[in-house]
């Protein structure tokens, strides 16, 4: 008996939305980079993009656990000297919280090509509604 091994041709795609609102940033992001990478489908290879596509709605609702929102930091340079910017998980979250939630799912994808791929599957909205309603999302929840 032989290990399966599936072709990129022969991937099938689903829609799957997860609402992040009162959700931890790490239960929400583990979840998406599980099925952004294709590990939930008895299919998975590792060298092949089979996963699904993702739409997270509420990111601007997202909790983080313990002091993270003071002491967590987000660090951006931008290749010149003094180029550092720093920003606080709370300015993150007010301003920017797509972004947050993009940074923790890309950190758990793998580097390269493959991750890169994998990435652009992932959709991130601050409110409750999103522009994918065509695609038939499956809402899954994360307890």
């Amino acid at each position: 008996m032989t290990t399966f091994m599936q072709k990129k041709a022969e991937v099938k795609r689903n829609w799957y939305v997860i609402d992040a609102s009162d959700l931890s940033l790490g239960r929400v992001a583990t979840k998406a980079a599980h099925i952004l990478r294709g590990k939930h489908k008895v299919t998975f290879t590792p060298h092949v993009d089979c996963g699904d596509y993702v739409i997270i709605i509420n990111a601007s609702k997202v909790n983080l656990t313990g002091n993270k929102l003071n002491d967590k930091m987000y660090y951006n340079h931008s290749g010149y000297t003094g180029g550092l910017r720093v920003r606080s998980a709370k300015v993150m979250k007010e301003k920017y919280p797509e972004e947050m939630i993009e940074r923790a799912i890309k950190g758990m994808l793998p580097k390269g090509r493959l991750g890169r791929q994998m990435y652009k599957k992932l959709f991130v909205y601050a409110g409750a509604d999103h522009k994918h309603q065509a695609q038939k999302p499956v809402e899954i929840k994360i307890d």
